[in-house]
């Protein structure tokens, strides 16, 4: 591509990358990354908001158009390679005559693009960029930029972000009675519509459907050259069902057709990458029987486990699961689930230790009581823990068992009233 063609580009992308209004703050220290010397990466699914977020940084930063240098690679009128971005920095460097920062979107449209990037690094340029795979953290990319990264994970809105872009202020630590209905009013929406951004200010949940397409054919299909379209999308349609759910390689090889065993391990793979899907495993001390015990199936945003699972009301527990396991992740937990004679959804390891058991169910009620309670407790008792946590949809109390403590919170509560993040204006 020629440079003037390219020119023309950058300037229609920074046009519409400075149109952007009205953005909500993210739970993200945007301080700590303006003022380090490393290479910012901003890693997550497409649509989460990381174009919005370099849209934050360079705001907070006050940085004018002959400043920075933004440019996406997320376009169609390109043929990405490596040796444009040397053209983009050129090209700014004639028009304004100054050196930038350098911020730039869906960076791994780029093959090697680490190699220039450390280049720049090297020359003391500041650079953010934005991927939506997760290959950006990848020890191949890691090791060429050994100490020269940090690394920002971005999900889609958290309970706490949602409250924030609905205009409602609440004192998470003086809930009233009216409070408490407008929490659980907006909790209800979240629930079931998830945190997409844009699905969010649009009221549009339709939007979940055009994701999951984009998602699949271009971050996964059109990514790795896959012919077997329909096979794969039958996998992801029965995990977008099955959340919170063990999965077995014969089960996916039943329902999508597909025999080959190293394809279908190779699919889940690109699924991973691409953020649509988690698969939890279960603990154990032992690294190579967690490899090989069976995997639960988690979903990067509950709209899709709703829309494209179709049968929210029935599926309202494990896409509430599925909730706190999105959270555990923001908050940077190391998590997996208990299975012995009981089960326990989650149990977080810090260090060689299991420090924190959790058990989620929507509801609690006679039927199902001792049930929640056998599965936490023994966890509890496994990993000779004092306390557990048991999380629903409206339940709160405290229950003493001999000694030890099982405390009873909504997940509403337990995502406000936890929260311990930054916030970034």
């Amino acid at each position: 591509m020629d440079k003037g063609r390219l020119k023309e580009i950058m300037f229609d992308q920074k046009d519409v990358f400075n149109s952007k209004k009205h953005l909500i703050s993210r739970d993200v220290d945007i301080g700590k990354y303006i003022t380090s010397k490393q290479v910012i990466i901003i890693s997550g699914i497409r649509r989460c908001g990381k174009s919005s977020l370099l849209f934050l940084i360079k705001q907070k930063m006050k940085l004018d158009d002959s400043e920075y240098c933004y440019f996406n690679f997320d376009d169609e009128r390109i043929i990405a390679d490596i040796s444009m971005l040397e053209k983009i920095y050129e090209i700014h460097i004639e028009v304004y005559g100054k050196e930038p920062i350098l911020f730039f979107d869906e960076i791994q449209n780029i093959s090697a693009w680490e190699k220039f990037v450390n280049r720049m690094y090297e020359q003391g340029t500041k650079i953010f960029v934005t991927g939506s795979n997760a290959k950006l953290l990848s020890s191949e990319i890691s090791t060429s930029l050994t100490g020269r990264n940090k690394i920002i994970e971005l999900f889609p809105f958290s309970f706490n972000e949602y409250l924030r872009l609905s205009g409602n202020k609440f004192d998470h630590n003086r809930i009233t009675t009216k409070s408490k209905s407008l929490i659980i009013k907006e909790f209800n929406y979240y629930f079931e519509k998830g945190g997409f951004p844009l699905v969010v200010i649009e009221n549009d949940i339709e939007l979940i459907n055009s994701y999951f397409q984009d998602i699949l054919y271009r971050d996964i299909i059109s990514r790795y050259r896959l012919t077997q379209v329909n096979e794969i999308r039958q996998i992801g349609l029965y995990f977008a069902a099955n959340v919170g759910k063990l999965f077995s390689y014969a089960t996916l090889q039943k329902i999508s057709g597909v025999k080959s065993l190293s394809s279908i391990k190779n699919y889940l793979h690109y699924y991973a990458q691409s953020y649509l899907f988690f698969y939890l495993k279960k603990f154990d001390f032992s690294v190579k029987k967690q490899i090989m015990n069976p995997k639960k199936v988690y979903t990067i945003d509950t709209g899709f486990a709703s829309r494209i699972g179709f049968n929210f009301s029935e599926n309202k527990g494990r896409i509430l699961e599925n909730i706190v396991f999105l959270e555990l992740l923001r908050r940077a937990k190391d998590v997996f689930y208990h299975s012995a004679k009981n089960e326990c959804d989650f149990v977080v390891k810090q260090g060689l230790e299991i420090v924190e058991a959790i058990q989620v169910s929507y509801l609690i009620n006679d039927n199902n009581e001792q049930r929640e309670y056998a599965g936490l407790q023994e966890a509890m008792q496994t990993y000779k823990l004092q306390k557990g946590l048991l999380l629903t949809y409206d339940t709160e109390k405290t229950v003493a068992v001999g000694t030890k403590e099982i405390k009873i919170v909504p997940v509403w509560k337990w995502l406000l009233t936890e929260n311990n993040k930054l916030s970034a204006s």
